[in-house]
């Protein structure tokens, strides 16, 4: 998030830009420039006069020297003339230093707003719709070049503001990866802004297929669908079964029949709109069909916000194990809207903050702290949930940028996961996966501490902070050969040897392969399996 870069409000006459524009200005504390008016001002006579005596020319070269000053300057609410933007010089000095948004809205409504403005002098013609719409058609490809686009046709002006202001207030991140980067987006009322994040990721405008679980679609799939056509692109939804069970290569075959049926080519685009197991799924189908089309993250559990989602790894799961079939395809763009965690049920949302301690305690100790001073969901969403996100990813960015395809230091992120997928597999999934990491991460810590690699205190540190959000520090009751034997399926194996990531300190873990068996068989005795 930039607080001072300017605020740049365009689209044609009539859509609000003026009026938004102060309403944004005033919430923000900033100041507030309308190029019509500073122009008129420098002028000395009205747009309608300039126009009136054949100066459009004159004008226009005011606009531009008007927008090369205002480059220059920072934390700005600029709202410009429908025009405006539509030469490309004024669009690259105001995107240089401004965050571009493109109000819209339907003629029949832009009509009735300019019935009778005095102070519109292309609109002074016996055809005043039939201008309009040429206009439109000429501005289109102008418009069409900004990435933030905002339909203002239903909405009030109070609302549109808040759209803005939402968008100028999320945090930016980029992840830099072998093939180039990507850019994660992160603040409350990004849905609405999807297919703005689309074309700013410079995507291809055409067919995108939303891929959606049966619980997630009802919710968020016409919203989803809406904002993509709003910003020119032509979207198709897909349904896969919600749930673990079925992140299986059945449900990627069943996304390629409808990626087939809706004539998606290699210019398309795969988004998948959901938790984790969604954005695996979705990112396989989108890494092996066609042999490979772009793909965009959309996540909507704090789970996969701030875990899943970043680092191109997808896959499906075999009966044998989680995940043992996928591939690397980095997302294209990632959005992340925490308002969609208003709609999750507690444990959900405890399985996501499993995954935030979990990094906390890989490399940012500060939000371990932070965590430990708060266990109330309700204040946490209200105050920390952007923040504590954006911290979250920060320490998987700075690992998976190391280590894209996880030869080395990515497999820090699995702290916890190789007896926590362990018990996943052997719940059948009713154990949600930030539940068995929260399990496992006290096997990792009392492992570490009984091979002297860490203290006793901070095995009871990690295990305090997990039971006081009410995460489960013990085995469910599988018996200790029963998650043996599937923790010798794990994937995470390395010649011959299990890969264990233990703890040795608050912001610092190690990656070992040399854990005895007796030891991790009397761990999981302590936490409760059966003997």
């Amino acid at each position: 998030m930039d607080n001072e870069r300017n605020i740049v409000l365009t689209g044609f006459m009539g859509t609000g830009k003026t009026a938004v524009g102060r309403i944004v200005a005033r919430r923000l504390g900033r100041g507030f420039v309308d190029i019509d008016e500073e122009v008129e001002r420098r002028a000395g006579k009205p747009i309608a006069r300039i126009f009136a005596k054949n100066e459009e020319s004159a004008f226009r070269q005011m606009e531009n020297e008007l927008c090369r000053e205002l480059s220059e300057q920072r934390g700005l609410v600029i709202a410009t003339g429908g025009g405006t933007l539509v030469d490309p010089e004024n669009r690259k000095l105001l995107k240089k230093n401004g965050t571009v948004v493109c109000l819209t809205c339907e003629v029949d409504e832009l009509l009735r707003r300019v019935s009778g403005e005095s102070h519109r002098p292309l609109l002074f013609v016996a055809d005043p719709r039939g201008t309009i719409e040429r206009l439109l058609a000429e501005r289109a490809p102008a418009y069409g070049k900004i990435p933030w686009p905002i339909d203002t046709t239903t909405l009030s002006r109070e609302q549109v503001a808040s759209s803005v202001s939402a968008l100028v207030k999320r945090v930016l991140l980029t992840v830099h990866t072998p093939k180039g980067k990507y850019e994660i987006h992160i603040g409350p009322g990004m849905l609405a802004h999807l297919g703005g994040a689309l074309r700013y990721a410079e995507i291809q405008e055409g067919r995108i297929a939303v891929v959606a679980d049966t619980n997630v679609a009802p919710l968020y799939g016409e919203k989803a669908e809406d904002s993509l056509v709003g910003a020119g692109f032509d979207p198709f939804l897909c349904s896969i079964p919600a749930g673990e069970e079925h992140k299986t290569l059945a449900a990627v075959a069943s996304l390629y029949e409808q990626f087939l049926a809706h004539g998606l080519d290699r210019s398309g685009t795969v988004l998948g709109l959901g938790g984790g197991v969604t954005g695996d799924i979705a990112g396989f189908a989108a890494a092996t069909y066609m042999r490979g089309v772009g793909f965009v993250q959309v996540p909507t559990t704090l789970l996969a916000m701030i875990d899943a989602s970043v680092g191109g790894k997808t896959g499906v799961d075999l009966p044998q194990g989680k995940n043992l079939v996928g591939a690397f395809h980095q997302p294209r763009v990632v959005i992340i809207d925490p308002q969609f965690l208003g709609t999750l049920p507690r444990r959900e949302i405890l399985s996501g903050l499993a995954e935030t301690i979990k990094h906390g305690i890989i490399g940012d100790p500060d939000l371990f702290s932070s965590l430990e001073e708060r266990f109330d969901i309700g204040a946490w969403q209200e105050d920390g949930e952007r923040e504590w996100i954006a911290r979250a990813l920060r320490v998987k960015v700075a690992i998976v940028e190391d280590d894209p395809y996880e030869r080395d230091r990515r497999a820090l992120l699995n702290l916890g996961h190789t007896v926590g997928h362990a018990l996943e597999r052997l719940s059948t999934y009713s154990l949600r996966h930030g539940e068995a990491i929260s399990v496992g991460m006290v096997a990792a810590a009392r492992i570490a501490v009984e091979l002297g690699q860490a203290k006793s205190s901070l095995a009871d540190r990690i295990e305090a902070i997990l039971a006081s959000w009410g995460l489960p520090i013990r085995c469910p009751p599988f018996s200790v050969d029963e998650i043996w034997k599937v923790l010798n399926y794990d994937k995470k194996r390395r010649q011959g040897g299990l890969r264990w990531v233990l703890p040795t300190a608050i912001g610092a873990v190690k990656i070992t392969t040399a854990v005895p068996a007796r030891v991790v068989k009397e761990i999981l005795r302590q936490l409760g399996a059966r003997s």
